[in-house]
């Protein structure tokens, strides 16, 4: 595992929406494999912050706590979180299998440095956290804080919400723990703050139906920082059950304007199977 590249496994397809246009799509968090996107975070700082007001706070005010959040919480597709997805793991055969079409499509190393160079406002790099337990999350500290702090509840709303909204933010840091073995980390946008949010959504039709996404382009916010998209990538890798041609992916890098990353391509030490068909 090296500790400073980021590992985004995908099909050659999308390697060459990535590697044409130097832009990620940023796909919405909860329609990825995680059914408790979101909600597993969200819920879990709710509950807790009841749980430890339950002795402390009187009835009135905790029902209509209680009720502010079943409100706040059915709002989550106005929340939802758009992210691309990378793993600590390299040449990872679990990741193959999961992501990287079985082994037949390929992975592009991102050195995590300079993707952080690039981040700020709306979208942000965060290192995924697998926790269900949130009874000691400092958001918890805060919301019970807020509520102590405050006579009558209306006047706590403002405060409540702002709370909210850095939950909503936070929640796409969050995953169940059965998911720990992924070692992820995301580029994540938040599109509802809407005063640092300017991408533009766009939309693709996808098993059946159509799906929005945000494009996240890579060449902008390098040129912002004196740096080229080609400075990103450390390695690039052909999946280990993949019938790509090594000189070809270099002949196709050059022809795409990037040959200083030809000498970056190797193909896959991971002895993963030819899937059965």
């Amino acid at each position: 595992m090296n500790t400073n590249m980021l590992y985004h496994y995908t099909d050659f397809p999308a390697f060459d929406g990535i590697i044409r246009s130097a832009v990620l799509r940023l796909n919405n968090i909860l329609n990825m494999n995680d059914a408790a996107e979101m909600r597993l975070f969200m819920n879990g700082i709710c509950n807790a912050t009841l749980d430890r007001l339950e002795s402390d706070c009187d009835t009135e005010k905790l029902h209509m706590l209680s009720n502010f959040f079943q409100n706040e919480l059915e709002k989550e597709f106005h929340y939802s979180a758009y992210a691309a997805c990378f793993s600590k793991y390299r040449d990872d055969a679990a990741q193959w299998e999961r992501y990287g079409r079985s082994g037949q499509g390929v992975c592009i190393a991102f050195y995590e440095d300079r993707l952080q160079e690039l981040v700020g406002g709306a979208i942000s790099l965060l290192e995924v956290y697998y926790q269900s337990d949130m009874q000691e999350h400092q958001l918890v500290d805060a919301f019970c804080d807020c509520m102590n702090q405050s006579d009558d509840f209306m006047e706590a709303i403002p405060r409540l919400q702002e709370l909210m909204l850095e939950a909503w933010v936070r929640s796409a840091a969050f995953k169940h723990p059965s998911f720990s073995s992924e070692k992820e980390s995301r580029l994540v946008a938040s599109p509802f703050i809407k005063s640092d949010f300017a991408i533009e959504p766009q939309y693709h039709v996808s098993k059946g139906r159509i799906k929005k996404y945000y494009p996240l382009d890579l060449n902008l916010m390098c040129s912002r920082h004196n740096m080229n998209f080609s400075d990103l990538v450390g390695e690039i890798i052909i999946g280990p059950t993949s019938l790509q041609s090594l000189p070809i992916l270099q002949d196709y890098l050059e022809d795409c304007g990037l040959g200083v990353l030809k000498d970056k391509v190797i193909l896959s030490d991971c002895p993963l199977l030819q899937p059965i068909t």
